[in-house]
């Protein structure tokens, strides 16, 4: 096995203390002279150098990592892999934390497991944490004294910070563009509706824009289920079979959207000549599917950006306690080809 190469190492090659490499190689290059600075850089470079991040981080207590972990709402499911909405907002998170010179640790919680043992084994220095959970991991994160920022998360305690949009807004705009355009059988599709979470605002806005047009709220209109590709298509199925009156479908997620889109291709209906679709989160995807995809954008890269930005932001203040107000990104509706004006014609597509 080859021999670590140490600072001790770099500071007999360059024939200088181990106090002026370390300030060189750190960053505190105005404590010694340009003369030092050339024979520490020369030195680390003929020996291949690398840093020793472990050891750096038991010196000044700060590891540089940060965990970021996302729900796993479906049993066995990868979320990262399946739904691009993921995939967005951790290039934002990681992009923004490689900046500071921070790294990142993924990880999933299952249901009813905790945090704390994770932050504790790895020394993070702060987590981002992305979906809802039960109480209990709430107050388990808690005790990790670690600031810590939440998306997609109406939890609002004072020992979190909490990046967000207006979801129940996304849901009122995507109904309401349905109705100025006609419709007034209108679907919600949707993940698994849970008290004081993301998919509940966007029901609520989903009935808010029902209601101020005087439209009646079909319930069994509503198909909750798994925020996945493969309930989209279930949906639409359901929707041609049973409900033929539908004419427009609001997805609560653009993974689900591209789903109802193959469902009622897959039925013999063509979008949006016999029924209109509306997604929400704007992914990349979106304007590549056919026909491309009207839907409520959040910029889900910006949003991870922001995260970061707040947790560092947190870090450097040296006190995860009293952070500042939810900080909520803005909404707008996206218009593409997938929605049908029925003001515009009359007379139904057989």
């Amino acid at each position: 096995m080859m021999k670590r190469i140490t600072i001790r190492d770099v500071s007999e090659r360059a024939g200088v203390s181990t106090a002026a490499v370390s300030y060189v190689l750190n960053g505190r290059e105005g404590k010694v002279s340009p003369d030092t600075i050339l024979k520490v850089r020369r030195a680390a470079e003929e020996l291949n150098y690398i840093p020793d991040f472990s050891a750096r981080s038991l010196a000044n207590n700060k590891s540089k990592l940060i965990g970021v972990v996302i729900p796993q709402t479906e049993e066995r499911k990868q979320l990262l892999l399946q739904n691009p909405f993921y995939s967005e907002l951790i290039c934002g998170i990681e992009a923004r934390l490689r900046q500071s010179g921070y790294h990142m640790i993924l990880s999933g919680v299952d249901k009813g497991e905790g945090y704390i043992d994770t932050s504790m084994q790895r020394n993070l220095d702060g987590a981002i944490i992305m979906g809802i959970y039960q109480e209990s991991f709430y107050e388990d994160l808690k005790k990790a004294k670690m600031p810590i920022v939440l998306i997609d998360s109406y939890v609002y305690d004072s020992h979190f910070h909490v990046v967000g949009i207006d979801d129940e807004l996304g849901g009122y705009l995507a109904t309401k563009h349905f109705i100025d355009n006609g419709h007034t059988n209108i679907a919600l599709v949707t993940g698994m509706i849970r008290k004081d979470g993301v998919v509940e605002k966007r029901f609520l806005g989903y009935k808010r824009a029902l209601k101020e047009a005087g439209l009646f709220y079909h319930p069994d209109h509503v198909f909750e289920h798994s925020v996945t590709y493969e309930y989209g298509q279930e949906a639409a199925r359901l929707i041609v079979t049973k409900y033929p009156e539908i004419t427009a479908v609001f997805a609560t997620s653009d993974l689900m959207a591209m789903g109802v889109l193959q469902g009622l291709r897959d039925e013999g209906k063509e979008v949006p000549e016999h029924v209109s679709v509306i997604g929400f989160d704007d992914i990349s995807i979106a304007r590549m599917c056919t026909p491309p995809l009207t839907t409520i954008m959040q910029d889900t890269v910006s949003r991870g950006i922001a995260a970061a930005e707040r947790l560092l932001l947190a870090i450097e203040n040296g006190s995860s306690d009293h952070p500042a107000e939810p900080a909520i990104m803005p909404l707008k509706l996206i218009e593409r080809e997938s929605v049908r004006n029925l003001s515009m014609n009359s007379d139904p597509i057989l």
